[in-house]
């Protein structure tokens, strides 16, 4: 069986092609990714409409590609599926109508999937795959959250953050510093230039004894900093201050990790997500999980970001365990809002 993945739930456009066996872990056939960053660098941020309307333009030729690098053609799709949510709203319904479409043309069954389970099981395309059951820490935009998964579509929350996400404390300190867009990325790479230990910076709800996070107070703190340097600081207190921000936010995400290891008693955890990318939070999950004789999974680096392969993925393996809500009736909907703990094993599509 063939499922055709679109996502589209932010500034990524992604298509995806993957083939599920029987009794056999699901195959990446081909993918193709286009980003929006340069698109949106002049403003600083994500523009809703620009992105909506760009997803537009590059979906079908991306479609085209995939199929012609996977030597396919659309007949031999079985299911299509997309991101159903969450997200911003007009960049969801391009993927989905675009699915749906597709899916009557064809005569095949589409399947909307949430894009944080699309994130937590696309460790599975590694070479290196996980087992069930695992801790997962989704790290992902707007998201940081502790997941105790025990299956496809079990899933049960541990902690989550309270106020701003990991990867919006990158973004936003990236700013404060004047790092520009997207800031994540640029502050990851500034830092290693930088002395992690320069600044005393917060590492909130460290030791709050939950498995909870909170970073709005960080990024107060970061700038605080900033402001201390005045108005034409060295670029090399820039890079401290980037070093030492970001090993303040790794070190939260380490230490709540392992903890959840601990209270688990689980021996793997999976990171997935944007911010699962960077390899300051790699190298000390790595560290940390091999003294408690436990091993971590990630994605490819390239499919860390909003990627096709991730949807189809888990549209696969819902359909490989019996668990995909398959619709054929040409009606769909998306939810920009759409908690994780709110998909049961038995529905997603619905």
């Amino acid at each position: 069986m063939k499922v055709l993945g679109f996502e589209s739930s932010c500034d990524e456009t992604g298509v995806a092609l993957v083939e599920v066996l029987e009794a056999q872990p699901p195959r990446l056939l081909a993918d193709a990714l286009h980003s929006q960053v340069e698109m949106h660098q002049a403003y600083g941020g994500v523009v809703p409409e620009l992105a909506s309307r760009d997803h537009i333009r590059r979906v079908l030729p991306l479609a085209r590609q995939v199929m012609a690098s996977a030597g396919q053609t659309l007949v031999d799709v079985d299911v299509v599926a997309y991101t159903r949510g969450p997200g911003l709203a007009g960049a969801l319904l391009v993927g989905a109508g675009v699915a749906v479409a597709l899916g009557a043309a064809l005569g095949r069954p589409t399947l909307g999937v949430h894009h944080l389970e699309g994130h937590l099981l696309s460790p599975f395309l590694a070479a290196d795959a996980p087992q069930f059951p695992f801790v997962a820490l989704l790290v992902s935009g707007g998201h940081t959250q502790l997941m105790q998964v025990d299956g496809v579509g079990r899933y049960a929350l541990l902690g989550e953050t309270i106020d701003d996400a990991a990867g919006e404390a990158f973004d936003k300190s990236a700013k404060l510093l004047g790092l520009g867009y997207p800031g994540g990325p640029a502050l990851a790479r500034l830092a290693e230039h930088g002395d992690p230990k320069a600044f005393a910076l917060p590492r909130p709800l460290l030791h709050s004894g939950d498995l909870d996070f909170s970073f709005a107070g960080l990024k107060t703190a970061v700038l605080t900093a900033h402001r201390k340097l005045g108005a034409a600081p060295v670029a090399q207190q820039i890079a401290d201050l980037a070093a030492s921000t970001q090993a303040a936010i790794v070190d939260v995400l380490v230490a709540k990790t392992l903890r959840a290891l601990k209270d688990s008693g689980s021996r793997r955890v999976v990171v997935a997500g944007g911010v699962g990318a960077n390899l300051r939070l790699r190298a000390a999950l790595d560290a940390g999980a091999a003294r408690l004789g436990a091993k971590v999974h990630y994605p490819p680096l390239h499919l860390c970001t909003d990627n096709g392969a991730m949807i189809a993925l888990a549209a696969a393996l819902r359909l490989q365990h019996g668990l995909a809500d398959l619709r054929q009736d040409g009606a769909f909907d998306v939810r920009p809002r759409w908690p994780l703990t709110e998909i049961s094993p038995a529905v997603c599509g619905s």
